[in-house]
C-alpha cells in the first residue's frame, strides 16, 4: 500500500491518466517538481541555487521594464487540458489573467514562457515543452542556457511551430517589443 508520506509515491489507479486534480493531493515537497504530460506524471528535482538565481535575475530584469498591465511571474502552472500541466521557470501574462482564478494559467493568456536549462531537465525543455507550448499557442518561448550563457528566443510561426528569432549573448544590449518593449544585456544575469 502506498502512502502520501513518500512524495514520489501517490495512490493512483494505474489505468487512468494523471490530471491536475491528482496534484492537489500531493504534499508540499521542496525536493521535487511535479508536472503532467498527456496523463503521465513527470517528477524532476527542484531547481538548484544557481538555476533559481538565474531565473530570479531574469524575472527582476523583466519586471523592472514591464508595463503596469503585465505580470512577470514564476511558480504557477500552465495547462491546456486536465491531463497536461507544466510549471515554467518564468512567464508573462496580462494582469487580467489572474482574475480568472483556477488551477493553472490558460495558455491563451500567456505572452511568454521561459525555461532555464539544467542537466536534469534539458531534454524536457528543448523537446517536450517546446512542442507542448507551441501546440498551446504560446507566442514566445525563451530558453535560457546557463552553460552556454545564451538566451534563445523562439517565436510561434504561422505553421504552429517555433522558429528561432534570436540568440542573445552577454556583452551587448538586446532590444525587443515582445512581450513588451524591453532592453537588457544578458551580462546582467551572467
Amino acid at each position: 500500500m502506498t502512502t502520501m508520506t513518500d512524495p514520489l509515491v501517490h495512490d493512483h489507479d494505474s489505468g487512468s491518466p494523471w490530471t491536475i486534480d491528482d496534484l492537489k493531493d500531493f504534499p508540499d515537497d521542496a525536493g521535487h517538481r511535479y508536472e503532467i504530460f498527456d496523463g503521465s506524471l513527470l517528477v524532476t528535482p527542484h531547481a538548484d541555487v544557481f538555476h533559481g538565481g538565474v531565473a530570479n535575475l531574469l524575472n527582476r530584469l523583466l519586471t523592472r521594464q514591464a508595463p503596469d498591465d503585465r505580470i512577470v511571474g514564476q511558480s504557477v502552472g500552465v495547462s491546456r487540458k486536465r491531463t497536461s500541466y507544466f510549471v515554467p521557470d518564468l512567464f508573462v501574462v496580462p494582469k487580467a489573467a489572474f482574475d480568472k482564478g483556477g488551477d493553472a494559467l490558460d495558455p491563451a493568456d500567456i505572452l511568454l514562457v521561459c525555461e532555464v536549462l539544467s542537466p536534469s531537465n534539458a531534454r524536457q525543455d528543448l523537446v517536450l515543452k517546446r512542442d507542448e507550448y507551441a501546440i498551446a499557442g504560446i507566442p514566445l518561448y525563451w530558453i535560457l542556457d546557463p552553460n552556454k550563457r545564451t538566451l534563445t528566443v523562439l517565436e510561434l510561426a504561422a505553421d504552429g511551430r517555433y522558429r528561432e528569432a534570436a540568440v542573445v549573448e552577454p556583452g551587448r544590449v538586446w532590444r525587443t517589443d515582445k512581450p513588451f518593449p524591453l532592453a537588457f544585456d544578458l551580462g546582467e544575469i551572467f
